[in-house]
């Protein structure tokens, strides 16, 4: 993982209300799913000091991103 894209990832994740940390991993998984789509949800949740658990979050989200991007969705305005 880039280490730029990592630092961000973990900032947004450090600054997300508590109740919100979920929502906010999907966000940054969609936001960077280009950028990302090389990387195993292990390896993402292992960059990242994450629960393995929550490498089917990543997994997710990623998927889900070819979706929304044909429905329209810029990943660059998030």
């Amino acid at each position: 993982m880039d280490k730029v894209i990592r630092e961000e990832i973990k900032l947004a994740l450090a600054s997300a209300p508590r109740n919100s940390f979920i929502a906010e991993l999907h966000l940054q998984s969609i936001k960077y799913a280009d950028e990302l789509v090389n990387i195993t949800a292990r390896e993402f949740c292992e960059e990242l000091d994450l629960k393995p658990s929550y490498g089917t979050e990543f997994s997710k989200m990623r998927n889900l991103t070819t979706r929304l991007k044909a429905a329209g969705l810029v990943t660059e305005k998030i």
